[in-house]
């Protein structure tokens, strides 16, 4: 039974796991979309941190004009293809952060657990599947016209803090500092005054460091 109501946030890639090449394969979905994928450099350029972001930067760069909710369901299809495709049984494999997820469960048994990720939602469903993510964890992904500090604030709604953000960007440190939540740190990605834990971290660290800050 839960015993807190706050939420407590999860990124997928670099926090939970990882998945190789995943901007190799958005540029090759868009391309497969639009007749030639978007550079390296054109990605370089885009300053979202979300898929919804990225894609709506990339096609205002390609088409000057704004990006729909159909183009963006057209390019989460594509994407998914991709990673289904990449990531099929025999292929490229997945690396999982056991200690990290095992927490992630752990915590989920009596506190309110999401995963608040910049992947489509598809996609995010598919890498969570990937990654043996209990499916009974709600997943918040990309949604059009939020960016990442708008999907935390949508998971938060109606429940008392303090919150967490568990990420391994600093754009996810910058959205936690929007959103004004406590953030953990996952990796050496993040610098900062702000707690973090490498990506092979025990469980018992990881909910011990969790129940440290928002126990604050």
């Amino acid at each position: 039974m839960r015993s807190w109501a706050m939420p407590l946030c999860f990124d997928l890639d670099g926090t939970l796991g990882h998945f190789s090449s995943g901007f190799v394969l958005l540029r090759e979905a868009l391309g497969e979309l639009w007749g030639s994928a978007p550079t390296t450099e054109d990605l370089g350029r885009c300053l979202g941190s979300t898929d919804w972001e990225i894609v709506a930067e990339l096609h205002r760069l390609r088409f000057g004009s704004a990006l729909d909710e159909a183009g963006y369901e057209a390019y989460q299809a594509a994407c998914v293809g991709r990673f289904r495709s990449t990531f099929a049984r025999g292929g490229r494999e997945a690396v999982a952060y056991a200690g990290i997820i095992g927490a992630l469960h752990h915590l989920a048994e009596r506190h309110r657990v999401w995963l608040v990720s910049g992947n489509a939602p598809g996609l995010l469903a598919f890498k969570a599947d990937v990654l043996g993510i209990d499916p009974a964890i709600p997943r918040l992904g990309s949604l059009p016209r939020h960016d990442r500090t708008d999907l935390l604030r949508l998971a938060l709604q109606g429940c008392p803090g303090p919150h967490l953000y568990v990420g391994d960007r600093p754009h996810d440190l910058a959205a936690a500092q929007a959103a004004g939540l406590p953030f953990l740190g996952v990796g050496e990605a993040v610098p900062g005054d702000h707690p973090s834990l490498p990506t092979d971290a025990a469980p018992e660290q990881v909910v011990a460091c969790v129940t440290a800050l928002v126990r604050v």
